[in-house]
């Protein structure tokens, strides 16, 4: 049993997190007109990347899509409608952990596929699990390594040691890439009120890893 998995996230949405981050000035700065000018001018900048990192963190950010597909069967994929914990909770956490218990067959174990599946994807969604009290199922994976059985990250079968973006590993494979959006254009489609569109591209993602599986295993 195979299952594709993808999810795509967004920061941190705790109310007034972003007024947290600390940032201090560079120790070559000691004049305080010069630190009142970087305070000014460059610190914004840095706290707004700050921020926008918390999107890889799952104790801080948030899943807004989660998208995944069964053998060859068809891509199923979740979207939350607001920013809420209880949107996460319900909406993605508890009904993905239902779908893939109704799909799981105690004769075959799974295997979850992804591309950096092992270093973001499930690391992801456990810790959001547990963030929100959602139980996983018993065979979903906790803190997998790439090399485990029960893991294909298609980014690491191609290159151990090096981050292969998917759009790159497709076009490298002749095989259709993304179609002009990426995760780092997530964030600002969820500003824009697009989630229907953030759960397509994630359901896409999910297409495109089975296509580099099947490529990676002669077939699969």
């Amino acid at each position: 049993m195979n299952i594709f998995l993808d999810i795509e996230t967004i920061p941190c949405q705790a109310a007034g997190f972003k007024e947290t981050i600390e940032i201090k000035p560079p120790g070559t700065l000691k004049k305080a007109e010069s630190i009142a000018e970087w305070e000014r001018e460059t610190k914004p900048g840095l706290v707004e990347e700050a921020y926008l990192k918390t999107s890889f963190d799952g104790g801080l950010g948030q899943i807004c899509a989660v998208a995944w597909a069964v053998d060859d069967g068809d891509v199923e994929w979740l979207y939350t409608a607001n920013n809420s914990p209880e949107a996460v909770r319900e909406m993605i956490l508890k009904d993905l952990f239902a779908e893939l218990t109704r799909a799981y067959s105690n004769s075959d174990r799974p295997i979850f596929i992804g591309h950096n599946i092992a270093s973001f994807d499930i690391p992801f969604i456990w810790k959001q699990a547990v963030v929100y009290n959602v139980k996983p199922p018993f065979f979903f994976p906790k803190n997998p390594k790439p090399w485990d059985s029960n893991i294909f990250d298609t980014m690491v079968q191609w290159d151990a040691k090096n981050f292969v973006s998917m759009d790159k590993l497709c076009k490298i494979l002749g095989l259709p890439g993304k179609d002009g959006i990426s995760g780092a254009d997530v964030w600002p489609m969820i500003q824009e009120g697009k989630w229907e569109e953030v759960g397509v591209y994630c359901a896409k993602d999910v297409e495109r890893t089975r296509n580099l599986y099947k490529r990676m295993t002669f077939g699969g």
